[in-house]
């Protein structure tokens, strides 16, 4: 059942209290929070009920900024009954009688203009949503509280000198084709690749997306010109950049192109090794990156808007996959020690980063990669270096990508990583292992703050690739375990089902995540499909190949796996194909455990 409130939306699930869950931040009486430089002119709140039980509920909220940036935030609102918040995250919440106040904090502190904030929290008593929000002391409606002008004294005021006055400074709000743009995926149509969509038609039930978005791989130099593989088809770049400005219509249209093809290319895991051996930099600079920079040159696609995912797996292995770690291997020490890693993403951001239409996106991991402390941030520092290599500078990075072609949850709903369970914090239990993060979003809102930290520009947006993190279907938990013990409540709760969150490859039991879609959170660019459904991951047994890829035995079913997966079983899928290449078996579980449903 689905209801409509006056102010936010609900929706009505089954569901449960988290035992032994601690309050964040709870307590009665008024609130000391530093109001913010701008006030805001007007704002909207979309208050969502995500489970609902006999004594309490879990909503989530999100509150968009219609009027100027602000620094700190407070929304306001009244309970219309007795509820009780009981723990809340992603914002700190306070209650005094059935006032509630929720206000920002850290990476979630400040709105900018048209940007969101989100947090939730799990309350006692009925789901029924409040009737007005405030934000900063303004009426969230929808619009702006801009007064009425004042009258002028005269009625008939004398007509100015200047019959023709100077137009004002005010940019255009709807940009134009090949305008460079914050965000390049706000207003603009995505691409949809015809060689992809023809297969996923093929497939039973796979009308039903066969019109997303994806992104397209170049991932060998024959891609360029076309070779016949999965994402490409014989179409090469020139020719998939024509098909997109044929599918252009009155908003602008934005390809993605994912850049792969780094000497030595992924040195951690071997079903993605490709053409170039580990010295070959410079044939990836001439017959890869000048090439494709060259086609995306071209003035016919100048009002395309192009954004680049930069060389997936590469750099963070430079981070935890070299040196005395026990991660480490010989492959990962070689590109660590003659910086061709580091020299290529630099070549690649430079000499794209020229082009007016092109947004640089460099790969970033993911939050089972890089989500502890002695990660995130010497990984930031090498994104930071290879941003001030080979002629490039950080204005060529417009942004990073995380989750690329990985399973990680965009977001766990029934625990935060604030939360304890009987005393015990989440980041004790096995499966979290002391991360700072339990979902995607988090970790790239903190990786982005990081960024800037480290002197990337302060509006570098995100992507997080949604392709395959849904993780539907019946195993999918509907609420919060109420076991008392921390590994039993994760295990019952959490919805990534991956054996461990170091799994990469054709993962059984995952599903179709979120749809593509444009600033779906503060400092997210779009919720993007990179990874194309349905492609594979890598052979699960070895197959010859003129590709340069191997045999991963994290492809293989009967894998029990090693240090970078706690020595767990790989839960890959059995009968895959070598990766990149169509895997039907994948497609098909994708879709029947897509969350949302395609239904």
């Amino acid at each position: 059942m689905r209801a409509e409130p006056q102010s936010g939306r609900a929706r009505w699930r089954s569901g449960k209290a988290i035992a032994g869950v601690s309050a964040l931040a709870l307590g009665a009486g008024a609130l000391g929070v530093a109001l913010p430089a701008y006030a805001a002119e007007g704002c909207e709140v979309d208050y969502t009920v995500a489970n609902e039980w006999s004594s309490g509920f879990t909503a989530n909220v999100e509150v968009t900024n219609l009027g100027d940036p602000v620094d700190s935030w407070e929304l306001v609102w009244e309970f219309p009954g007795d509820q009780q918040v009981s723990n809340g995250w992603n914002a700190d919440l306070s209650q005094s009688g059935q006032t509630v106040t929720a206000s920002g904090s850290g990476w979630n502190g400040s709105i900018p203009t048209d940007g969101s904030a989100q947090f939730g929290f799990n309350g006692d008593g009925s789901g029924e949503i409040p009737g007005e929000f405030t934000l900063n002391g303004v009426v969230c409606d929808g619009g702006t509280d801009e007064p009425d002008p004042e009258p002028t004294d005269d009625p008939d005021p004398e007509p100015t000198d200047d019959p023709d006055p100077e137009p004002t400074d005010d940019p255009d709000p709807d940009p134009e084709p090949g305008e460079r743009v914050d965000n390049p995926y706000e207003g603009a149509d995505l691409y949809v690749n015809p060689v992809w969509s023809d297969n996923a038609s093929g497939e039973p039930g796979g009308d039903a997306i066969a019109d997303e978005p994806t992104a397209l791989w170049l991932d060998r130099i024959g891609a360029i010109a076309g070779n016949d593989s999965p994402t490409t088809g014989d179409m090469g770049l020139r020719d998939h950049l024509d098909e997109a400005v044929a599918q252009a219509g009155d908003r602008p249209m934005n390809i993605q192109v994912v850049v792969y093809n780094l000497p030595g290319r992924d040195c951690a895991a071997l079903s993605s090794h490709g053409e170039l051996g580990q010295e070959e930099i410079g044939r990836y600079k001439t017959e890869y990156i000048d090439v494709i920079a060259d086609i995306m040159d071209d003035e016919k696609y100048s009002d395309l808007r192009i954004s680049t995912i930069i060389e997936p797996d590469s750099l963070p292995n430079l981070v935890t996959n070299v040196g005395s770690r026990d991660t480490a291997t010989e492959n990962c020490d070689t590109m660590l020690d003659n910086g061709n890693y580091v020299e290529g993403v630099g070549y690649a951001l430079s000499e794209l980063g020229e082009i007016p239409n092109v947004y640089n996106y460099v790969d970033a991991g993911h939050h089972g990669w890089l989500g502890w402390d002695t990660n995130l941030s010497p990984s930031v520092e090498v994104f930071h270096e290879a941003a001030n290599t080979a002629g490039a500078t950080v204005d060529d990075v417009h942004g990073f990508a995380v989750n690329t072609a990985n399973y990680s949850a965009l977001e766990e709903p029934h625990f935060d990583v604030d939360d304890t369970v009987n005393g015990q914090q989440v980041r004790q239990s096995d499966w979290v292992d002391w991360n700072q993060y339990v979902d995607e979003q988090s970790f790239a809102q903190a990786l982005r703050d990081e960024a800037v930290s480290q002197g990337f520009d302060s509006d570098v947006g995100m992507l997080i690739d949604t392709s395959r993190n849904g993780w539907g279907g019946s195993e999918r938990p509907t609420e919060p375990s109420s076991s008392d013990d921390l590994n039993t409540f994760i295990e019952d709760s959490r919805t990534d089902r991956r054996i461990h969150p170091g799994n990469w490859c054709n993962q059984s039991g995952a599903g179709l995540g979120e749809r593509p879609e444009a600033a779906p959170a503060s400092g997210i660019d779009a919720y993007s499909w990179i990874k194309p459904p349905g492609e594979s991951d890598g052979n699960s047994e070895p197959i010859d190949n003129d590709e340069g890829k191997g045999f991963d035995r994290m492809c293989d079913p009967t894998y029990e796996g090693n240090v970078r997966n706690g020595n767990s079983p790989s839960g890959a899928l059995p009968n895959a194909p070598v990766s990149g290449h169509w895997f039907s078996a994948q497609f098909q579980e994708l879709l029947d455990n897509a969350h949302p449903s395609v239904q």
